[in-house]
């Protein structure tokens, strides 16, 4: 199962293309996608970019992203880390 993430042109926010051909921010109301439909979805996601920039296909598993990159996705579903794991040592 796949589904088209992109980012959204205005501001840069992670969005996912719906069933309804709509751009949506919440993944649940993501498009799910078998591997017949996917690539027609990213073309015409990919003509939209006057709203999305970027996009391209995710797998999901579980309604989670799936696949390689699930923890790319994941960091990118839920914003950015924060801190550092890096420790400054001081003079």
């Amino acid at each position: 199962m796949k589904t088209v993430t992109a980012n959204r042109l205005t501001d840069g926010r992670v969005i996912y293309r719906a069933a309804t051909g709509a751009w949506t921010t919440e993944l649940a109301d993501a498009a799910r996608l078998d591997a017949d439909e996917a690539d027609a979805v990213l073309e015409l996601a990919s003509g939209e970019s006057h709203i999305a920039v970027g996009a391209y296909l995710i797998e999901l598993a579980q309604d989670l992203p799936g696949g390689q990159k699930w923890r790319r996705e994941g960091i990118r579903l839920t914003g950015p880390t924060t801190g550092s794991t890096h420790v400054q040592a001081t003079a």
